[in-house]
């Protein structure tokens, strides 16, 4: 039988670099916590109370810390630690994470920067140093808080917030002057170096019907391809159109087929005499 433990983080705030502070959280919770003592005779588990004996830690040998390096420049500088803002405009990002003994336990690199050997052995460098000073950090906060519940103080991280607030990061409303904000706008103007070019209004110039924007020259002009595609339709256009007439007339001046069985009566108007062909001397087509 084992203890089965779930470890869930709330994101209260967040000003960038959240992994490294995840990691560091969740280290010090699983070394914070205290699971209840059992004992185990044969095949039979005891599990017993707080009141009946205090909860043990978990056995934990290392606490391994993660170090993110924010990169600009295609590499040219790194930056340890980035804020939300840096976050933003960072090329690719860098992620070590690292026991207090030198070991590395994972690397994780994401963006669209190409990292050399060298600058992933500094960087490795760098947060052997940060792992170190962050474990010394736990550590010691750890033994305070355990030295504080023996002594019965106060413990805990409600009770580590100054005047008993969970929001003691929450700023007072301050009066804001707003009477010379146009005066104020109009200095910082005139001292703003004039932009390179001013347009009057957007134009995108580019060939093509489909534009966007004032119309140019160009404006519903043909490309050259297109005028060759439209002469090519046209013709054939025009060709299918004569076909057409031509079946038309030819078939005005033709009689329509009739059936074998069926007689049929030709007129001669300069005679004036009718003629009855049989249907074995009639041909396929009489004009």
């Amino acid at each position: 039988q084992v203890w089965q433990i779930r470890l869930d983080m709330h994101l209260l705030n967040h000003d960038g670099n959240i992994t490294d502070a995840a990691s560091i959280a969740g280290i010090v919770a699983l070394c914070h916590f205290r699971r209840p003592d059992v004992s185990v005779q044969g095949e039979e588990v005891t599990v017993y109370t707080p009141e009946e004996r205090d909860p043990v830690p978990l056995s934990i040998h290392h606490m391994p810390i993660c170090v993110s390096f924010a990169f600009f420049h295609q590499g040219t500088y790194l930056l340890v630690d980035p804020t939300e803002r840096e976050e933003r405009v960072m090329d690719g990002l860098l992620v070590i994470a690292m026991n207090k003994h030198h070991e590395i336990c994972t690397i994780q690199s994401s963006g669209v920067v190409m990292l050399l050997q060298d600058q992933i052995l500094r960087c490795s460098k760098i947060t052997a140093v940060k792992v170190t000073e962050i474990t010394e950090l736990i550590q010691k906060a750890l033994e305070n808080d355990q030295k504080a519940r023996k002594e019965g103080g106060k413990f805990g991280f409600a009770e580590s917030i100054p005047n008993q607030r969970i929001t003691a990061f929450k700023m007072e409303s301050a009066a804001v002057d707003t009477n010379d904000v146009e005066q104020q706008a109009g200095e910082i103007i005139a001292k703003a170096d004039p932009p390179s070019e001013v347009f009057a209004s957007p134009v995108l110039h580019t060939p093509g019907t489909a534009q966007i924007g004032e119309g140019v020259e160009s404006w519903g002009d043909l490309e050259e391809s297109e005028k060759e595609e439209a002469a090519e339709e046209e013709g054939e256009s025009e060709a299918a159109a004569f076909e057409c007439e031509k079946v038309e007339t030819e078939d005005t001046s033709t009689l329509r087929e009739t059936k074998s069985d069926e007689p049929i009566v030709l007129s001669d108007s300069e005679e004036e005499e009718v003629v009855i062909l049989e249907p074995q001397e009639l041909p396929r087509k009489t004009r």
